[in-house]
C-alpha cells in the first residue's frame, strides 16, 4: 500500500431511531475493523435529535458508551450538508473561541465512500440512501427503494409471498383503524390463532415486539407496538428453530453458512433483552447444525428474497422453522444488519471463510462498483450538441 492513496471512508453510526444504541455498538466493530493502512476514516456521529458531529473520537468513545446502550453525546465538530453536484462536501463549523467572532467554517475532505451503521427509522428505510443518492457518493448497502421495502414489513411480506416464498400468515393493522374499530385486532388475531406476534412495521431490533399467547394480552400488545410505528403486524407464531443466512453481493449475491439463534433464559423469543441486555439470553450456533437439503434451501431462500425485493451489498434474512423443519418461512430481511459483537451477519461470514477486516473491504468494494455502473447512466435524451 506504500504510496497509494488511502480511500476516504465516511462512517455514520447513531442516528433518530429506537435503535440508536445498537448502532453504536455496530459502528465500533466496523471502525476497528478498517485497515488503516487502506482507509481514511472520517467517523460521522448523528444524536438522537438528526445533529450531525464529526467524530475524531469515535473510538474511544464508543468503546465506553456502547457496552453501556449510551446515546451518542453532542461532541466534535458541527457538520452541515450541502450537497453539490459531482460530490459529497462536509463542512464543519468550528465554534468562536471568543465573543465578537464568527465560528469559521472548513470543508472536510469528500468521502469516496459513506458506510451507513445507521438501524432502523432514518438510516435503514431509504432516507440516507436518498441523501446520498443526491449528493453524488457511493454508500454500502441497498439503494433508496430496496431499504425503504426492506424497512417495511408488511410490504416485503407481500412481494416475498407473490413472489412464491414462503411467509408466515399475517395481517398489517393501522392506528386509524384500531381507534374507528377496537374489536377488528381481536377479530385478526383470531383468525391467525394464538400465540401470535405483534410487532411494529417498520423496526428492528426487536424493538416494541410482543409474544401473546391469548386474547386479554392482545390490548396491551398493540400500546406496545403502536408507540413505535402508526402501523403494526399480528403474525401468526411458528413454535421451533430459528435461523439466519447472510447474503453478499449485487447482481450475483452469494449467500453464508446459516447461523441458528437458541433462545434461553426464560425468554420466550428473541427479543431485546435476550439479544442485548441478558448476556445469557441467547446461544448463537454457527454454522447451523442442519440436514444438507435444509441447509442448501435456507441459503437458495435467502438468494431469492435479497433479489425480490432488489437489494444490494449486504443483507440479513431471518427464517422461522417448525421442530422437524419439514416447514420453513421467510421471517424478515434486514438490508443493513447488526455488526455489533454478538451479531450473526459477520460471524456466518466468517464461519463461510471471510473474516470481518475482508467482508468490509468487500462491502466497500461492492459499493463502488455498483456507483460506478450507475455514473455510466445517461440523465438525457437529447444529444450534446443540442443541450443549453
Amino acid at each position: 500500500m506504500r504510496g497509494r492513496k488511502k480511500l476516504r471512508v465516511g462512517v455514520l453510526f447513531g442516528g433518530r431511531s429506537s435503535e440508536h444504541e445498537i448502532s453504536l455498538r455496530s459502528a465500533l466493530t466496523v471502525i476497528s475493523a478498517l485497515d488503516p493502512a487502506r482507509y481514511a476514516v472520517i467517523p460521522i456521529g448523528i444524536t438522537r435529535d438528526g445533529r450531525w458531529y464529526l467524530r475524531d473520537d469515535a473510538l474511544a468513545y464508543l468503546r465506553v458508551a456502547a457496552p453501556k446502550l449510551r446515546a451518542l453525546n453532542r461532541a466534535g465538530l458541527p457538520i452541515n450538508l450541502p450537497p453539490y453536484p459531482g460530490g459529497f462536501h462536509l463542512v464543519a463549523t468550528a465554534r468562536a473561541k471568543t465573543r465578537g467572532h464568527q465560528a469559521r467554517q472548513e470543508a472536510i475532505a469528500t468521502p469516496d465512500v459513506i458506510f451507513p451503521v445507521l438501524h432502523g427509522t432514518y438510516g435503514e428505510d431509504g432516507t440516507i440512501q436518498g441523501l446520498l443518492e443526491l449528493a453524488g457518493i457511493a454508500y454500502v448497502g441497498a439503494g433508496v427503494l430496496g431499504s425503504a421495502i426492506g424497512m417495511d414489513k408488511e410490504i416485503q411480506k407481500r412481494l416475498l409471498r407473490d413472489a412464491g416464498l414462503p411467509v408466515v400468515r399475517f395481517h398489517a393493522l393501522t392506528r386509524s383503524a384500531y381507534e374507528e374499530d377496537s374489536r377488528l385486532p381481536i377479530r385478526l388475531a383470531d383468525d391467525l390463532g394464538y400465540p401470535l406476534f405483534v410487532k411494529p412495521n417498520t423496526l428492528g431490533s426487536s424493538v416494541g415486539i410482543s409474544r401473546v399467547a391469548e386474547r386479554k394480552s392482545l390490548a396491551a400488545a398493540l400500546d406496545e407496538a403502536f408507540q413505535y410505528d402508526r402501523k403494526v403486524l399480528l403474525e401468526a407464531a411458528c413454535p421451533g428453530r430459528e435461523f439466519e443466512c447472510a447474503v453478499l453481493g449485487n447482481d450475483r449475491p452469494e449467500a453464508s453458512l446459516p447461523g441458528e439463534v437458541i433462545v434461553r433464559g426464560g425468554h420466550e423469543f428473541y427479543s431485546y433483552e435476550s439479544k442485548y441486555v441478558d448476556p445469557d439470553g441467547a446461544t448463537i450456533q454457527v454454522p447451523a447444525e442442519l440436514p444438507h437439503d435444509v441447509r442448501e434451501r435456507i441459503r437458495e431462500c435467502a438468494v431469492a428474497a435479497f433479489g425480490t425485493l432488489g437489494l444490494r451489498g449486504m443483507a440479513r434474512v431471518d427464517f422461522l422453522a417448525n421442530h422437524d423443519l419439514s416447514e420453513l418461512y421467510i421471517n424478515e430481511v434486514n438490508t443493513i444488519p447488526g455488526f455489533t459483537t454478538i451479531s450473526m451477519y459477520p460471524r456466518m461470514w466468517e464461519a463461510s471463510g471471510l473474516s470481518l477486516p475482508r467482508l468490509i473491504d468487500r462491502l466497500i468494494e461492492l459499493a463502488l462498483e455498483d456507483h460506478d455502473a450507475r455514473s455510466r447512466l445517461k440523465y438525457s435524451y437529447l444529444p450534446d450538441s443540442k443541450r443549453l
